[in-house]
C-alpha cells in the first residue's frame, strides 16, 4: 500500500519594500510595499498622513497624490529635503525607530512645544541647533 505524503503550501514570498525616486524632486523617493506607497521618510517615521503633513506643511491630498502617481509636487521638495536632512543627523544621536514619537512630544528643551510645532512656526534652526549640541557634547 503506498502512502501519501501532505505537500506543504508554498509559502509566499514577502518581497521587500522598493524605493522609487519622483522624477524631478532629487531625494524624493516612494517606498513600496505590498501594494501601499509611502514617501519614504514618512515610511521611516511611522507617521500618518496627517502628522506628516503638518512636518513638511503640505496638504494630506498633496501627499496622496505624490504617494499614488509618483507625481512631482514642487512645493513638498524644499521641506521634505531639510526634515529628511533632520532626521538623517538625529539618527547619529537618537534611536531612529522612535524618531517619529519625537517629533510629536512635548519636549522641555522647547519650552514643552513638540519640535513639530517648533517646524510649524518656522524655527527648525532651533532644533539644528540642538543636534549641534548634541553632537559637540555641549552642555544645552
Amino acid at each position: 500500500m503506498a502512502t501519501r505524503t501532505k505537500k506543504k503550501p508554498i509559502a509566499k514570498k514577502r518581497s521587500a519594500p522598493r524605493a522609487i525616486a519622483i522624477p524631478g524632486l532629487h531625494g524624493v523617493r516612494v517606498m513600496k510595499s505590498r501594494g501601499e506607497a509611502k514617501l519614504e521618510l514618512r515610511h521611516n517615521l511611522g507617521m500618518p498622513r496627517e502628522v506628516f503633513g503638518r512636518l513638511v506643511n503640505v496638504s494630506v491630498r498633496t501627499i496622496a497624490e505624490v504617494e499614488s502617481k509618483q507625481k512631482k509636487v514642487e512645493k513638498l521638495r524644499r521641506n521634505y529635503v531639510e526634515v529628511k536632512r533632520l532626521s538623517d543627523s538625529l539618527s547619529e544621536v537618537v534611536d531612529p525607530a522612535s524618531l517619529g514619537d519625537w517629533f510629536n512630544t512635548p519636549n522641555d528643551g522647547f519650552g514643552r512645544l513638540k519640535p513639530i510645532e517648533i517646524i510649524e512656526r518656522g524655527e527648525i534652526d532651533r532644533l539644528w541647533e540642538m543636534v549641534y549640541r548634541l553632537r559637540s557634547g555641549m552642555p544645552g
